[in-house]
């Protein structure tokens, strides 16, 4: 009904549905990267390490990617996260 809608409407400020959960345990927050495109949420989360070794530099790479779909009813430009 409009009067529901209403109240959803007033409500969506405060009314926050957790889309995902990620465990990002080891990245750097400026290592993680929200990106809202097409209906979908893409998080990427990339962590590069340099070591000096005997034999030369070694590198330690270690990234987490994932794709959430937004439910309808929720526009692109409502999407938040917090680290």
């Amino acid at each position: 009904s409009m009067q529901r809608r209403l109240n959803s409407m007033l409500n969506s400020s405060h009314d926050h549905k957790l889309l995902a959960l990620m465990d990002v345990k080891g990245f750097d927050p400026k290592e993680v990267t929200v990106t809202v495109k097409d209906r979908k949420v893409k998080v990427l989360a990339e962590h590069e390490e340099e070591h000096a070794t005997a034999r030369g530099k070694e590198y330690n790479y270690r990234n987490i990617t994932r794709e959430i779909s937004l439910p309808p009813g929720v526009s692109e430009d409502e999407v938040t996260y917090s680290l």
